[in-house]
């Protein structure tokens, strides 16, 4: 049996402790913890590293907190257009969807891509008939709707900007009394902080078999306009998982993930370069910040190891192994 390990991330960007209420904390702490559990039951009991990344993704897509499914932001249009995809490194096959509406778990139907099509990136209006038609669960806008990303987009509205997720104003919106996990209205009336903010969710996993997955969701950028999308449904930029080398999934600012096409970048300096995880994750994060972006990465290649590595202020992060079990915020906690 080798060795079974599971990383998760819930964002980066300006998440500082400063401006974190205690209660805000544990409730954002609960969310990784809850999903930690569901991915390493799976694994524990000897489940497969695909169906690991899959709930595990899942779980983070319910929790309201985090910028996927439940919790996803709004766009222009004050609607919500959801991003996922899903790889699987025994295979190499990996399936994707963009901009889909409606659909309570965009993991699910990424996955359903990946099995049941001979296509890889499914988007739109397509994506969502293919998701009619799968029977997957679908949800009302209501399901969607939270208040604190409401008050995002009007904010993001009246200055006209574009955000993505986890920005000094969102704690601030989130620290008022009664906003978190409650749905009630909140304060409207203080000034808003344009930072660098970054928002997805994903996974990735080693089972016993050393066979390895990776998965990632994201509701995308506040306030976006023409059909935007990042760098969460496109493999290789976003996720990628090769049992060769390792399973990655990023968040951050999009586009320059996508210039960096880091989620491969970093598997290719293992497969190239012969780097170990730990030193092609650091080089990669290294060139993200050369090419002017910010965010962070999980990843773990087939020997268990797992590495969690960010540009940012902060990274909602955390992983488990036989020997160990953490979950991280704050960019001056002990790296994992």
């Amino acid at each position: 049996m080798g060795k079974i390990a599971l990383a998760i991330h819930g964002g980066a960007g300006t998440i500082l402790k400063s401006l974190m209420t205690p209660d805000l904390e544990r409730e954002y702490r609960s969310g990784l913890e809850a999903a930690l559990k569901i991915g390493w039951d799976i694994l524990d009991k000897g489940g497969n590293a695909l169906d690991c990344v899959e709930e595990t993704v899942c779980s983070l897509e319910d929790f309201p907190l985090f910028n996927a499914g439940r919790g996803s932001v709004f766009t222009h249009e004050g609607k919500n257009e959801m991003d996922a995809s899903i790889m699987d490194g025994k295979t190499l096959r990996a399936g994707a969807v963009a901009f889909v509406k409606n659909v309570r778990n965009p993991i699910r139907l990424s996955r359903l891509v990946m099995e049941k099509t001979d296509h890889v990136l499914l988007g739109g209006a397509g994506a969502n008939q293919f998701a009619l038609e799968m029977g997957v669960d679908m949800a009302d806008d209501a399901y969607f709707f939270t208040e604190h990303r409401y008050e995002q987009l009007l904010r993001a509205r009246e200055e006209g900007i574009v955000e993505l997720d986890h920005t000094a104003d969102e704690a601030e919106i989130l620290s008022e009394p009664g906003a978190v996990a409650t749905g009630q209205p909140v304060n409207g009336n203080k000034s808003i902080h344009p930072t660098k903010p970054l928002g997805t969710v994903g996974a990735v996993a080693c089972d016993a078999t050393g066979n390895l997955a990776a998965a990632t969701s994201t509701g995308g950028m506040t306030n976006k306009k023409f059909g935007r999308i990042g760098d969460t449904p496109l493999i290789g930029s976003g996720t990628y998982a090769e049992n060769a080398t390792c399973a990655v999934s990023c968040t951050g600012y999009g586009e320059y993930f996508m210039l960096g096409v880091t989620a491969y970048d970093l598997a290719a300096r293992m497969k190239y370069g012969n780097d170990d995880l730990a030193t092609a994750a650091r080089e990669t994060i290294e060139h993200l910040t050369a090419i002017g972006g910010e965010g962070g990465l999980i990843a773990v290649d087939t020997r268990g190891n797992v590495v969690l590595p960010f540009n940012s202020e902060g990274m909602y992060r955390g992983s488990v192994s036989s020997s160990d079990f953490r979950i991280e915020i704050y960019k001056s906690e002990p790296p994992a």
